[in-house]
């Protein structure tokens, strides 16, 4: 498992209705996209839960690294963001663990994201076993649809990516909150549950 997102940050009076109707006439173009786990059309909205900003972030979660390759580079479908938005950075992390939540079979319209710095004093085993704990318990989450960990050996970070049947819980409220227009989930079942390795 992979992850991947990119975040395109919008002026701050952006009608984000753009970006409602792209998704809306665009975002099952990756419905049966082979080698995908799950792509998650994700926005935030200025001054909507806590949000500095307006943005448009897709989150993936890839089986196949060439088939994401071909997404990128490969015309696989990268460059309508990029014709439209111009090329962004492509924050990427291998992934380390998945659950599936209690309510995996409906549409999640919430997702939260939590970026851990990976500190180089303390043991990366350690760091990762508390990590997959962490994880576990998330797993248990009431409304939680899926949630995955995966870590960024570039700058040692760790990502907790979670969607959630309606709304992000408080208890996760200190993380970045987004909300889903649309999902599209060709590989969701075959997606890891528990550690990767």
């Amino acid at each position: 498992m992979y992850a991947m997102q990119y975040e395109i940050t919008l002026p701050a009076d952006y009608d984000m209705r753009i970006i409602r109707e792209r998704v809306a006439t665009r975002g099952h173009a990756l419905d049966e996209r082979p080698g995908l786990g799950l792509k998650a059309y994700l926005i935030r909205e200025r001054g909507v839960a806590g949000s500095p900003v307006n943005q448009y972030a897709p989150f993936y979660l890839w089986h196949d690294t060439g088939r994401m390759g071909e997404f990128l580079v490969g015309g696989g479908g990268f460059q309508g963001i990029v014709g439209d938005f111009g090329r962004p950075v492509v924050q990427h992390w291998t992934g380390l663990a998945g659950e599936a939540g209690q309510a995996r079979g409906a549409a999640p319209r919430a997702a939260s994201r939590r970026l851990t710095q990976m500190p180089a004093t303390a043991g990366l085993t350690e760091q990762v076993a508390g990590a997959l704990a962490e994880l576990r318990e998330l797993g248990r989450a009431e409304g939680l649809h899926t949630a995955a960990l995966a870590v960024d050996p570039h700058h040692w970070r760790l990502l907790t990516f979670a969607l959630w049947e309606r709304e992000v819980p408080g208890a996760y409220a200190g993380a970045e909150r987004y909300e889903v227009l649309h999902l599209s989930a060709p590989g969701l079942v075959s997606l890891p549950r528990g550690r990767a390795w």
